[in-house]
């Protein structure tokens, strides 16, 4: 029996909701091309206008994704699981491994965009790592893609008093990364605090990452203190959150 709020639905929206359960119950598997807007026409006896609103629907969710001239098609999702706790621990890094090959398991996570320049850190920036205003910072920008699909933007800021003249300037830096450098530098990073929000996405980040539309980010902003508690590095990440799941282990 239809309840009397459902009929109030949009008929688009009674569309959505139909597909939606169609994908979950496993009619439609991940890949499968969705009914297109003629076939949803005839099948709902609505307006073009309509059943392309439905298909938005699922688009917007992230269940769905339109490929030009093919279709709309059921969303593949295979996440990547970035291990927050597991992926700072000493022994990562500190062996030589990189924080990121945690979270990829055997994919292949590729960096296909990077680029290191010294320049003036905002106030943001300066006051997070301690700085006077107007300090110099290292900043090194990193656009990292799985599988042809851009998942993650990161830009890091280290002081320039700390990593002038070290190889944390260059491009590659070396076995273990960053962190793995600061400790040979003598302030290798004893805690971390990650800050973490969600929201929709800037036109710029949209494009570089290639979102599809609704497609929110997930934003973590991580410092790194050495010893004694200055902070030694800024990052921050922006993530499609339809290619991650953030995962937490606890003992208690």
């Amino acid at each position: 029996m239809t309840s009397q709020g459902s009929t109030r639905q949009p008929k688009y929206q009674r569309i959505a909701d139909a597909l939606r359960a169609a994908i979950r119950s496993g009619e439609y598997g991940p890949g499968d091309r969705l009914p297109g807007e003629n076939d949803l026409m005839a099948a709902y006896e609505v307006a073009r206008m309509t059943a392309r609103q439905a298909l938005g629907v699922l688009q917007n969710e992230g269940l769905a994704e339109a490929r030009k001239g093919a279709g709309v098609f059921v969303r593949a999702f295979r996440p990547l699981r970035r291990r927050g706790i597991q992926r700072l621990a000493h022994e990562q890094w500190g062996s030589g491994r990189s924080v990121w090959s945690t979270d990829t398991e055997d994919r292949e996570l590729v960096v296909d965009q990077i680029e290191v320049r010294e320049a003036e850190a905002d106030t943001r920036i300066s006051d997070t790592l301690g700085l006077p205003p107007g300090s110099q910072v290292w900043t090194r920008s990193r656009r990292f893609v799985l599988e042809g699909k851009p998942v993650l933007f990161a830009m890091s800021y280290l002081p320039s008093d700390i990593v002038a003249d070290s190889v944390i300037t260059q491009v590659d830096t070396g076995p273990g990364g960053t962190y793995a450098r600061l400790t040979e530098l003598g302030h290798g990073p004893v805690h971390f605090r990650e800050e973490i929000r969600c929201r929709m996405p800037s036109a710029g980040e949209a494009e570089r990452l290639a979102l599809s539309m609704g497609t929110p980010v997930v934003q973590i902003v991580r410092t790194a203190f050495a010893e004694g508690g200055r902070a030694v590095e800024v990052n921050e990440m922006t993530l499609d959150s339809a290619s991650y799941v953030l995962e937490y282990d606890f003992d208690t």
